[in-house]
């Protein structure tokens, strides 16, 4: 390959390395623990250790079970709703059992539901969460606007539990609501609580095809967030035989006070802030959620640890908890005051996410249709590059027309590989020519193309937006599948392939013929990469290449850049 192609390469190579190192970093580093199974076995728990900081009760610990035996008294369920969300809550655990998104549309018309049914319920206070044990709670007070539970254990300490929304100025996306917790000492002894957990409920991927990567447990530690997702608890085969691992059972960690914790998927979370204690320690683990016969998909429920505390006879401890449970919609979560937006992965492309998603949304207020706001971002975002562009165009050019005498030193040079760099150099400074000049637009695009990516891979605004014949923008524009096969057949990815071959075919070709075949494959291999991304992601790799090759076809109408030597530095006139 010449100068510019190896530059290119290696610049994406050191930018994936890059990417892997962030990964890796924001990748916490659990206990390790001596139990492991696979994924779908029965989480066991772990044997507490002296380390003042475990919330595990001095008791002794019960046999682990995945779901707890049949309750002996009935269930009884309570709804609170409002225009965007109902809350179905139990007197099982005095938790919300299902949050039903009255506004999100799953498969076959379904609402959207979070939190699957054998995960304990949101909210619920437990002692282990690898095996809660959700206790009866009594209704004691119900209305449209807030829905009371009560219990007293053996202990005489009773638990009061308020469910209720938050005022909100906005007239749509109140996914918040609020639980308040009270726990009065009636006994005649004072009681030591050694800490406690909040179950978080769990989540799952709403549709088969939605990237099981976004199923993740996250918490936020002054201001940043950190997680674990599902392929945590696999097993692992390494590389070359490092890095090998048996499945994890199940995630747990003493934390340094997070302001929230939350379980959450591609577009949808449960997130849970305690108000009037940070959590200290984080649960989770991973489960397999049946969908059909054949299809299994990738589920994670979790929890929060908080603190013990001590209650004279007599005496009331008082907690507070709000619960976002909805779509990740980063304008609504960003107006919460607990840096609930960061649990939306934009990673280190954020401050590109959080412009092109805002401005998205901005095009489609005036537009309508998520569609033509893709197409009108595409546009400006390539009007803004047209004139770098055109200069590396110009300069692409002028490296076609010097490609016959580079030629020629790679035939006098071949057996010298060192001088022919040397010569080549010398002829680039002779005429005068940047060999990287073309390297510029893509430097520029690659930030934008990242960010893209991972903006559109999380809007939730995208879901089950229409645009020409594709049903959904956050999925694959699949119109049919081949007979035999069952392959998918996607337009736009193939549109895509077919507009870059078209504009290498167009572009100057510099290097040895071999090389130049080599490069034809790269469409291919972009489109096999490619070809089950988001519709609207192809969608606006598309309309780039399209105005590409429009400004290719511009710069062409001009006349050949005529190769001048320039004069050496020294004798340049002044």
């Amino acid at each position: 390959m010449d100068r510019t192609a190896w530059i290119v390469v290696s610049l994406c190579v050191i930018g994936l390395i890059a990417w892997y190192i962030y990964i890796g970093k924001q990748m916490p580093h659990p206990r390790p623990s001596t139990i492991s199974a696979s994924p779908s076995a029965p989480p066991p728990v772990a044997t507490p250790s002296p380390s003042p900081s475990l919330y595990f009760p001095p008791s002794p610990i019960p046999t682990p079970t995945p779901v707890q035996s049949a309750p002996t008294f009935p269930e009884k369920i309570e709804t609170l709703r409002n225009a965007d969300v109902e809350l179905r809550l139990t007197n099982r655990g005095g938790g919300i059992k299902e949050a039903v998104l009255l506004n999100q549309i799953a498969e076959q018309g379904e609402r959207v539901v979070l939190n699957s049914a054998g995960s304990a319920p949101i909210g619920a206070i437990i002692e282990q969460p690898a095996s809660p044990v959700l206790p009866e709670f009594t209704i004691s007070g119900s209305s449209s606007s807030a829905v009371q539970f009560e219990r007293t254990t053996p202990e005489q300490i009773v638990i009061r539990k308020k469910f209720f929304f938050q005022p909100s100025l906005g007239k749509k996306d109140n996914f918040v609501s609020q639980m308040e917790v009270d726990f009065e000492n009636r006994g005649s002894q004072p009681f030591q609580s050694p800490g406690y957990f909040v179950a978080l409920g769990s989540a799952a991927p709403i549709h088969p095809r939605d990237y099981s990567y976004y199923t993740r447990l996250v918490w936020c530690i002054d201001g940043r967030a950190k997680g674990v997702d599902v392929g945590w608890f696999g097993a692992s085969g390494g590389f070359l035989g490092l890095g090998q691992r048996t499945a994890r059972s199940f995630y747990q960690e003493d934390i340094a006070g997070a302001e929230w914790v939350a379980v959450s998927d591609q577009f949808f979370t449960t997130l849970v802030a305690p108000l009037t204690a940070k959590a200290n320690a984080v649960w989770g683990r991973r489960f397999d959620i049946e969908r059909a016969p054949d299809q299994k998909l990738p589920a994670i429920e979790g929890a929060l640890g908080l603190p013990s505390f001590r209650l004279q006879p007599g005496q009331t401890y008082s907690a507070g908890f709000e619960i976002y449970a909805g779509p990740k919609l980063y304008h609504r979560l960003a107006q919460l005051p607990h840096n609930e937006a960061e649990v939306v992965d934009f990673g280190i492309f954020k401050i590109v996410c959080q412009f092109l998603l805002n401005f998205m949304n901005l095009l489609h207020s005036w537009l309508h249709d998520y569609g033509l706001a893709i197409l009108a971002l595409t546009t400006i975002i390539k009007l803004t590059l047209w004139p770098i562009q055109n200069r590396a165009n110009r300069s692409m050019r002028r490296m076609a027309a010097l490609s016959p005498k580079m030629q020629e030193l790679r035939e006098k040079y071949k057996d010298d590989p060192t001088r022919m760099n040397q010569e080549v150099m010398k002829l680039y400074k002779q005429y005068g020519i940047n060999p990287v000049g073309g390297c510029l637009p893509m430097m520029i695009q690659i930030p934008i193309f990242f960010g893209l990516f991972k903006m559109l891979g999380q809007a939730v605004e995208l879901r089950n937006a229409k645009f020409l014949w594709v049903k959904d923008l956050s999925q694959p524009d699949t119109v049919a599948h081949l007979p035999v096969l069952g392959w998918p057949i996607n337009i736009i990815p193939l549109c895509m392939a077919a507009t870059q071959i078209w504009l290498m075919a167009m572009t100057p070709k510099t290097g040895d013929p071999t090389q130049r075949r080599v490069m034809m494959f790269t469409p291919l291999i972009f489109l096999f990469i490619c070809y089950n991304f988001a519709a609207a992601l192809a969608l606006y790799y598309t309309a780039q290449n399209l105005f590409s090759i429009l400004q290719f076809y511009q710069n062409k109408r001009q006349p050949m850049p005529k190769l001048e030597k320039v004069a050496p530095p020294g004798k340049r006139k002044r």
